[in-house]
């Protein structure tokens, strides 16, 4: 038996030796085949990275590049969004411990088995979506991508879990604005994020800018080119992966000033133009200073947040100092010198506001009131509004009010002495006739004003819930009830809604920081500077100005919200 045993191994040895011979030069398909290198192993964020090798002949080109910091949704560090990542992986088949890259691309020269192009409806409120359309690459359902998943074609996506939140993040503008923060925009509104991308010289659709791919199928050569995302993470390390093989390693750099919390490169001096300009509009108005530097954020900074943050819950705390710093300076006029502040209209409203902002907005707002529509039904609030004070301009309109129809004539009477007499207008001072929390009088002008301190706080407190929802200070609020129901003029209604607009900032700065929600150090700090540089500029303007000039300068803003409220703006 020992000897038999011995002669079927020698005969097995030549087998055996044509095996391995076989193995060493023709290699297993999918393997030794597919070679990588990267033109630099580190990148400037926004420059171009290249990318060639060989895969088999005849195979098309599938490159994942993966960000090697990963995303899970039950580290999120605000309660909102982990929440959120919850209700929605129910619906759409991940969980909380799903792991995916915060940044992924798939750059391939056949983009058909992973999506299709499709037509996007985009822009308006909930109730009359999609005014406009565009077109997007919709990423195909897992059953369709599969295939190339087990092969390793998507990188480190490979279950169907992970998948769909890979989707999720790409497709849906939460993930876009808490996750990936990198979005394809039409007009001034995010659409998706690039996520599988192709030659733009043969397919030129607006994601493809800046990518290029050459594969010669014959040869299995290959050549690309990708534009880094110009706001990476500064030093964020990339794996590539070809085919299903990880080839190489590269890294985004750092290149500019970076927003720690902003998740951007920019320069603060932008930040402190904006808070000039937006201080000065604020103080000389006392209304749309929060929303207009919310608008300037998400138009000029793009303030994105740090991964697992969703933006806007960065933006909102970031804004906040603006209703601060502004009314500062121009207080400081109103109050000090032409002693034409309220005080107890302008506490009554602060009251209000901070019990609003501070302690029933947060968990209202946050459980209830889902933004966009919340948003949308503000802005036909906001709409009344611009229509009444649109009204207000007109004979009729002047003839509503006999007390500010007097205190408007009387201002004209006196701007036109100083002016012929040249020197400085002198307003008159708020003179207090009966004091009162419930029942308030005082003269102006001459002309006597009533005014009901604790309904004014009620209102307060609606308008902190608003306030704190949105991330500004109640002023487009504040100044047409004051104006409309109250019967005040816009000189004694801005002072006023300057102190409200205070109490908001710091109640609602407050409510954001103690949930986990912090203001970017930068913006935050160059809004100030702004702001307070604008405020001093906008009180000292504000006499100059008639009240039907400041009414016509209120009633085109608020109509400029509605278009960003009701979401509008392309055009902007």
């Amino acid at each position: 038996m020992k000897e038999k045993a011995v002669c079927v191994s020698k005969l097995a040895v030549p087998w055996i030796a044509t095996l391995l011979a076989l193995l060493l030069f023709f290699p297993v398909a999918g393997s030794a085949a597919v070679t990588g290198s990267v033109s630099a192993k580190s990148v400037p964020a926004g420059d171009t990275l290249k990318i060639t090798g060989t895969i088999e002949p005849g195979q098309d080109l599938y490159i994942t590049l993966a960000s090697q910091r990963i995303f899970v949704p039950k580290e999120c560090v605000g309660s909102k969004e982990r929440g959120i990542f919850i209700k929605e992986g129910k619906k759409r088949g991940f969980n909380s411990d799903t792991k995916v890259p915060y940044l992924a691309y798939i750059i391939t020269n056949n983009s058909k088995p992973l999506g299709k192009v499709d037509v996007k409806r985009y822009g308006g409120a909930f109730f009359f979506s999609g005014l406009y359309k565009t077109k997007m690459f919709y990423l195909a359902k897992w059953d369709k991508v599969s295939a190339l998943a087990r092969k390793g074609y998507l990188g480190p996506i490979d279950t169907k879990e992970e998948y769909n939140l890979y989707k999720f993040n790409h497709e849906k503008k939460f993930g876009l604005f808490t996750v990936t923060k990198e979005r394809t925009m039409k007009g001034k509104m995010p659409i998706f994020s690039r996520d599988v991308l192709t030659d733009y010289s043969k397919e030129p659709y607006y994601w493809n800018k800046g990518t290029k791919v050459s594969l010669d199928k014959a040869t299995g050569k290959y050549e690309v080119s990708f534009k880094t995302f110009r706001h990476t993470y500064p030093n964020t390390p990339f794996d590539v992966y070809v085919n299903g093989k990880k080839v190489a390693t590269y890294t985004v750099a750092k290149n500019g000033f970076w927003l720690p919390l902003g998740y951007r490169y920019l320069n603060p001096v932008i930040v402190i133009i904006g808070g000039i300009i937006v201080g000065w509009f604020f103080s000389l108005v006392g209304l749309g200073g929060g929303m207009l530097m919310a608008a300037y954020q998400v138009l000029f900074l793009k303030t994105s947040g740090p991964v697992g943050i969703n933006a806007a819950n960065t933006l909102k705390p970031s804004n906040l100092p603006i209703v601060f710093f502004s009314p500062i300076a121009a207080l400081r006029n109103y109050w000090w010198k032409e002693k034409r502040l309220v005080l107890p209209l302008a506490l009554a409203f602060g009251i209000g506001i901070f019990i609003g902002a501070f302690i029933i907005g947060p968990p209202i707002s946050a459980k209830y009131l889902p933004m966009a529509k919340y948003k949308a039904w503000l802005g036909i609030v906001v709409l009344v509004m611009a229509i009444r004070l649109t009204y207000e301009m007109t004979p009729r309109g002047l003839r509503a009010s006999k007390s500010r129809r007097e205190v408007v004539k009387k201002y004209q009477e006196e701007y036109k002495k100083a002016k012929a007499e040249g020197v400085a207008l002198k307003m008159s001072k708020v003179e207090t006739v009966k004091p009162g929390w419930w029942t308030l009088d005082f003269k102006f002008f001459g002309s006597t004003f009533r005014s009901y301190p604790i309904l004014f706080g009620l209102v307060g407190v609606l308008i902190g819930i608003v306030a704190v929802s949105f991330g500004i200070g109640g002023g487009f609020i504040l100044v047409p009830t004051m104006t409309m129901f109250a019967g005040l003029p816009m000189y004694l209604a801005v002072p006023v809604s300057l102190v409200g607009t205070m109490f908001s900032c710091v109640s609602g700065l407050s409510g954001f920081m103690v949930r986990g929600y912090w203001p970017d150090p930068w913006i935050m700090l160059g809004i100030c500077v702004g702001a307070y540089i604008g405020g001093f500029l906008g009180g000292r303007t504000q006499r100059f100005l008639s009240e039907k000039v400041l009414k016509v300068i209120a009633t085109a803003t608020l109509y400029f919200l509605i278009l960003r409220f009701l979401k509008i703006e392309i055009w902007i």
